[in-house]
């Protein structure tokens, strides 16, 4: 479920629609979070279904650590890719918004710790070398990610959380001790799926 303080815009022919911030989001907040409307297809579902719902769920889904694909059923699936994406997953099947967003602004992910299959060419942006998500990017940048991260959750338990309620009963414990500086983050590497479909 993405944050109610959203809404679903056409960005740009080149880019087509994306989610952008209706209201002040800081950061720190839960900007997503899996809920039990989202759809888990593991792989084996995958391979059963015809090859025109594949290409949907390997255009609009991300995969788990399980290797199974999440398709949101809501605006979430329309998040597009930066590599100065201003939210990042965690280890706990909830995101935060890594910087302060901006009303307007787009809210944006980095395809790479989304385990895709192939490598993904992306538009050109400023300040960065790299042109392509590439299948093994949670290899090589989960600690960069990791250190936003824990910068970001220093501010979780300071700004409104209205997904609090909602974080899976199995991490709630451990997101509150983090987020209270008693408890080690697990790293973002935790999302990392090795195996093909």
């Amino acid at each position: 479920m993405i944050h109610p303080d959203t809404a679903l815009k056409f960005i740009s022919p080149q880019v087509g629609y994306g989610v952008v911030a209706t209201k002040f989001i800081p950061k720190g907040t839960i900007v997503w979070v899996l809920d039990p409307l989202d759809h888990i297809f593991p792989p084996e579902k995958i391979k059963q279904l015809d090859p025109v719902f594949q290409e949907k769920i390997h255009i609009y889904g991300h995969r788990d650590s399980h290797g199974n694909f999440i398709m949101c059923w809501d605006s979430a699936q329309f998040i597009n890719h930066s590599f100065h994406s201003n939210c990042l997953t965690t280890a706990y099947d909830l995101e935060l918004a890594v910087r302060d967003i901006q009303p307007g602004e787009e809210l944006t992910d980095d395809y790479g710790y989304f385990n895709l299959e192939r490598p993904f060419a992306c538009l050109p942006e400023p300040n960065t070398n790299r042109t392509t998500v590439r299948p093994d990017d949670l290899v090589h940048f989960h600690k960069e990610w990791d250190a936003q991260l824990i910068d970001a959750f220093k501010n979780f338990n300071h700004v409104p959380q209205p997904f609090l309620k909602f974080i899976n009963p199995e991490y709630k414990d451990k997101v509150m001790q983090v987020a209270d500086g008693k408890a080690k983050m697990d790293s973002i590497f935790n999302c990392y799926y090795p195996g093909k479909l």
